[in-house]
């Protein structure tokens, strides 16, 4: 952003002097590795839960349609409400603690929610659940679109099942991994919703991610300069993960 502006535009331009600032700011700097924790949990857990999950049911069980609803069902509901869910969910006085305390495991404790070091893998937690079945459903789709006959050619040759699926099926699966995580990386950068019906940032800042740290020092503080910048480092930072993605998809096309 080039400009000192705070609520009032003002466009003097200011160089590079509001992503200087950002640089310094305690509260940006905890919303920048709290989103390094959050999205780097998040992608890893649900890209192995999604593969797990899609390799069961790849194995045509009985009843795969609904199982697959029920694993899908987390997809249909907007993350606000994902996030109010959880937050019931885990509140110490509402939720799971209280729970046990009330069927006599008194001594069990899960305080994440209201701990400062902890509450980070909440979100984590619960975008997880939402989006795991997600990507389920695309490795369900690339191992559907497997030729058949490799697999019986590899139990031909005496492969077990778990060789062919590591060995043989996933590594095939290239193109569905690159899109799982581009999906998901783009939905941990611009989590909001998620982490302001579930902590509002707290306690404290402890929780804050980058989007929600823009909104909140554009239109809570008034500081539009020093939201703008950090609203640009989030559109490079999903343009470092569009344009390579866009260039894998173009160059195929133009080699297929």
């Amino acid at each position: 952003m080039t400009t000192h502006s705070s609520f009032l535009p003002s466009y003097d331009f200011a160089g590079f002097e509001q992503y200087i600032k950002l640089m310094h700011n305690d509260r940006w700097l905890v919303a920048s590795t709290n989103l390094g924790i959050f999205g780097g949990l998040f992608i890893l857990i649900c890209l192995a839960i999604g593969i797990v999950l899609a390799i069961f049911l790849d194995q045509r069980i009985r009843q795969e349609g609904f199982i697959r609803t029920v694993y899908l069902y987390p997809m249909a509901l907007s993350m606000i409400v994902t996030g109010v869910v959880w937050k019931w969910l885990l509140n110490p006085s509402l939720g799971l603690e209280k729970l046990m305390h009330d069927w006599g495991w008194t001594s069990f404790s899960f305080d994440w929610l209201v701990n400062s070091q902890m509450v980070v893998y909440t979100l984590v937690i619960a975008a997880v659940w939402q989006a795991s079945g997600f990507v389920m459903a695309l490795f369900l789709a690339g191992l559907r679109g497997i030729d058949p006959a490799i697999i019986s050619a590899a139990r031909v040759d005496g492969a077990g099942l778990p060789t062919i699926y590591l060995r043989i099926v996933l590594p095939a699966l290239r193109p569905v991994y690159f899109s799982a995580v581009m999906v998901l990386a783009h939905i941990a950068i611009k989590s909001f919703d998620l982490v302001t019906a579930m902590t509002a940032g707290g306690p404290g800042y402890a929780s804050d991610l980058p989007a929600l740290f823009m909104y909140s020092t554009t239109f809570t503080r008034g500081q539009m300069g020093l939201g703008a910048a950090s609203a640009m480092l989030m559109l490079g930072a999903v343009l470092a993960l569009l344009v390579p993605y866009l260039y894998s998809e173009l160059r195929e096309k133009r080699h297929a």
